[in-house]
């Protein structure tokens, strides 16, 4: 039986990390976990024509990962990380190859392909890579998952697109701080976490919402009325580089291949746990993914 395939769309980069250079780029790192967790895993995106570049193809190859990485006269994206307890903080400069994915017919038949697709606002933030994503979207077969990690970064995102990427999503995932940020934009007040999830949920016609409150719990809730809550496991930390990408991807990897969402949560929570390990957003897996939660006691 074949594999569902999983396609993500937008950054692929090099984290500047304290310890050095990573992989990364929030859609491939989904990508990456999507595979780990049973899909045969995609990733769209482009790197310039130079060495960082030509070393990023061979992270991804060497990952497990199927690309189509388009190559063009712009610099190869590099995102300054400073940790701070662990906890990263961005700088993410803009004119980067990234920012100019050309569409081609080659892109177009490869998300027609997709059982399930992957996209941020970061990658959407130059009318080039917005304009060939929402078209890919377009091409999407209606049964797809379409993920929507709103993944705010800096100034690199607008209401107008965030409202755009919503009318394609039927998953939109979001941690607290951006909640609160919305609740704002979209003048949400006066309601619980909850109900404003299912504000979003009713108004965009989601068929899951995904609220994550890093160190403290993650809830998942479905548009037949199913809910899970877990709270997040501790564990020493390396870096939570990638750790929200992983939860998505492993939540995706599960859901695609027959898993329960209560069973695709506690994947997707103790995969973030031991990504939060390790260096890097692409650590190899262990024989058998920890259950830090059954550690915990849940």
């Amino acid at each position: 039986m074949a594999k569902p395939i999983v396609l993500s769309l937008g950054e692929l980069l090099w984290d500047m990390l304290p310890g050095g250079k990573r992989a990364g780029g929030a859609p491939v790192n989904f990508a990456y976990h999507a595979m780990m967790n049973g899909t045969e895993g995609w990733s769209i995106s482009a790197v310039g024509e130079d060495e960082l570049g030509d070393e990023l193809l061979v992270e991804a190859e060497k990952a497990g990962i199927h690309t189509i990485i388009q190559r063009n006269a712009w610099p190869t994206s590099t995102v300054e990380v400073a940790l701070k307890n662990g906890i990263p903080e961005y700088t993410i400069v803009k004119g980067v190859a990234w920012d100019h994915i050309l569409l081609t017919r080659q892109l177009i038949e490869v998300a027609e392909k997709a059982d399930a697709v992957c996209f941020g606002t970061l990658a959407l933030r130059s009318p080039e890579s917005h304009d060939t994503i929402v078209e890919l979207l377009k091409h999407t077969k209606p049964s797809a998952m379409r993920f929507f990690d709103i993944n705010l970064r800096g100034d690199h995102y607008s209401k107008e697109l965030i409202e755009e990427l919503l009318g394609y999503a039927t998953v939109f995932k979001i941690n607290d701080a951006e909640l609160l940020l919305l609740r704002d934009m979209f003048d949400i007040r006066g309601t619980s976490d909850d109900e404003a999830c299912r504000w979003f949920m009713n108004e965009y016609g989601l068929d899951y919402i995904i609220l994550t409150g890093g160190s403290t719990f993650s809830t998942i809730i479905s548009k037949n009325g199913e809910s899970s809550t877990l709270n997040t496991p501790h564990v020493e930390v390396n870096d939570t580089v990638g750790a929200g990408d992983s939860f998505s991807g492993t939540f995706t990897g599960k859901i695609l291949t027959g898993s329960t969402l209560a069973e695709a949560h506690r994947a997707a929570v103790n995969t973030a746990a031991y990504v939060c390990t390790q260096a890097g957003a692409w650590p190899k897996y262990p024989e058998v993914m920890p259950d830090y939660l059954a550690e915990a006691g849940e």
